[in-house]
């Protein structure tokens, strides 16, 4: 693959994971506005209600979403989709830690809105964090190897 296509397919997995995360915050935002019980309950891990913690999450996701899109630097943009997707990991280990197995309440009350069982949900979430942590690693990862080939190439000219 030529040194040329790296910006493509680097792009292209920027601008499905700003589409994935606008969803998400969307999701949580809107959320947060319901009236839910679940919203009234404190968060575990950071002891804040979930309504404040969707909003601030929410609106940290917006942010990324609009780096993924609008940003000029891929591998800061990608290695900001990878920080997020960590510290989404790390959320969710925190919560297993402690004993926490029901399923997350990332959406709130939108899976009641849209006749989706939680578990379903949190098994979408789950699936769009793999994707996350697993295609922000892996471009990296490739962006890194296609540098180093470049920088052995001029090395050897």
């Amino acid at each position: 693959m030529t040194i040329e296509m790296q910006p493509k397919l680097a792009r292209l997995f920027l601008y499905s994971s700003g589409f994935l995360l606008m969803i998400t915050a969307t999701a949580k935002i809107v959320s947060s506005v319901g009236s839910v019980r679940v919203l009234q309950i404190s968060d575990p891990v950071f002891g804040i209600q979930f309504r404040h913690l969707f909003l601030i999450v929410g609106g940290i996701e917006m942010i990324v979403c609009g780096y993924c899109f609008f940003g000029k630097r891929v591998r800061q943009q990608i290695a900001l989709v990878s920080l997020l997707a960590t510290n989404f990991l790390i959320y969710r280990l925190g919560m297993w830690f402690i004993g926490w197995h029901r399923p997350c309440p990332c959406l709130g009350n939108l899976t009641d809105a849209l006749h989706i069982l939680p578990q379903t949900a949190d098994t979408a979430m789950k699936i769009i964090l793999a994707y996350l942590l697993i295609g922000s690693y892996a471009t990296l990862f490739w962006l890194w190897r296609q540098h180093r080939k470049v920088e052995g190439r001029m090395m050897n000219d």
